[in-house]
């Protein structure tokens, strides 16, 4: 059979994507909380949905470790180069209320999914990071997939919605017990041609990021009770002069942000301290003896984790030399998520993302400087892998942090979007329509 026209099998797939069946894959997508590395029943339920709604395509739930998995799926015919379709079923925070409240201030879990088709408006708990376009990558990779298995193209299609895809320290209350990733297991067995990661992003087409590591900072003194409030070593214990630990640790991040800006490049560097630990809540009438910082760095082309680290420590010393905490011992541990990493803009990945958003988005991409959000897309082009970024911009409730506000329509044009990167993929070289 002759190979068909790009612009008839773009028509066939636009055919099969619409509100409805968006909303439905986020309704499914959306059953119940998906917490980092325990997203299996949510994997089992939407393998089992997709089954139904797509039984030509081979839905598989690959466990990963004790309670998370991957959602995989490939399509595929003859001898051809693999593009994936990423994206990941946990969200940022758990949904679970009680277990978020450190953070969001909030004690109820958060709302159900809304749809307001007439509004064209979705509102819901973890739709940017990452539902919303992992729903979209679903619907869009389904049609891809079945325009090119209708028109007996050779291709090799992968979607894979993955466990664990959203960053976590081990320096958390779990330690060294962190999920493992569903992308590096994907990784273990698989390395496609290229890649494109479905995630909520800038209003254009991310083809290199910056990288990202966990830092802990550790000031350590002997435990006092509150009754000897001012034999302690500092008098009134380490959390009475924490004020001077994060001014230094300020500084330097500001150093760090200013030698890093971003020229030319796509990503840009920062940093801050996003939780801090110390004593007992329920003992609050013992001084703590240890006291843990624990910042986030987004690091730039060129960084040397290590380097970070021990800056941060030659800082805390000396700034600290002459205080009140000049006698608390200083520890600095660094764990690198990812490095920074950049695809070539002339990759056909990217050229084609490119093409696809001005067909389907109204509007040209917009030039990206200063990004400064860090995906598995690094880890992809850390495993040599071209990879684009590209997806929706949510907004959020402003009667709640937790919900992300989406429109309906901008997840029908970015399924479309990405089912098109899909079948410029299928089709290059083999069509005369311009790329």
């Amino acid at each position: 059979m002759a190979d068909p026209n790009l612009t008839s099998l773009q028509r066939s797939a636009d055919r099969t994507i619409d509100a409805r069946s968006v909303v439905a894959a986020l309704r499914a997508m959306s059953w119940r909380a998906s917490p980092r590395g325990r997203e299996r029943a949510l994997a089992e339920r939407l393998a089992r949905w997709s089954r139904l709604r797509w039984p030509d395509l081979d839905w598989q739930v690959d466990p990963v470790g004790r309670t998370g998995a991957n959602l995989r799926c490939r399509s595929v015919r003859d001898v051809a180069d693999e593009l994936l379709i990423y994206s990941h079923l946990d969200t940022s925070l758990t949904g679970e209320g009680a277990t978020d409240r450190a953070v969001t201030g909030i004690d109820t879990p958060p709302p159900r999914l809304v749809v307001d088709r007439r509004g064209d408006r979705l509102a819901g708990f973890g739709l940017g990071v990452a539902r919303g376009p992992a729903a979209a990558a679903l619907v869009g990779f389904a049609a891809a997939s079945g325009a090119v298995r209708q028109a007996r193209l050779p291709h090799q299609l992968t979607l894979l919605l993955a466990s664990a895809g959203t960053h976590g320290s081990p320096y958390g209350p779990q330690g060294s017990d962190v999920p493992p990733s569903g992308l590096a297991h994907y990784l273990d067995t698989d390395r496609p041609a290229a890649a494109v990661v479905a995630k909520s992003g800038p209003a254009g087409i991310l083809h290199e990021e910056p990288g990202a590591m966990f830092v802990r900072v550790t000031l350590r003194t002997r435990m006092r009770p509150v009754l000897a409030r001012d034999q302690a070593a500092p008098a009134g214990g380490p959390l009475a002069h924490l004020g001077a630990v994060l001014r230094i640790l300020e500084r330097w991040r500001i150093d760090h942000v200013r030698t890093r800006r971003p020229g030319d490049r796509q990503m840009a560097a920062e940093a801050a301290v996003g939780a801090v630990h110390s004593g007992l809540a329920g003992k609050p009438d013992i001084l703590p003896g240890i006291v843990e910082l624990h910042l986030y760095v987004i690091t730039a082309s060129g960084d040397d984790p290590d380097r970070i680290r021990r800056d941060i420590h030659t800082r805390l010393v000396r700034g600290l030399a002459n205080g009140p905490l000049a006698d608390c011992a200083i520890t600095v541990d660094g764990h690198v998520v990812q490095t920074a990493g950049r695809t070539a803009p002339d990759r056909p990945v990217v050229r084609h993302a490119h093409a696809a958003w001005r067909l389907t988005q109204q509007t040209p991409p917009a030039p990206i400087s200063g990004w400064k959000g860090s995906t598995d897309g690094a880890a992809l082009r850390a495993a040599g892998i071209d990879t684009a970024r590209v997806g929706p911009r949510p907004g959020t409730d402003p009667q709640d942090p937790r919900v992300d506000v989406l429109a309906v329509s901008d997840l029908v044009r970015f399924a479309r979007l990405y089912a098109h990167i899909l079948l410029r993929h299928a089709t290059a070289g083999r069509t005369a329509v311009d790329r």
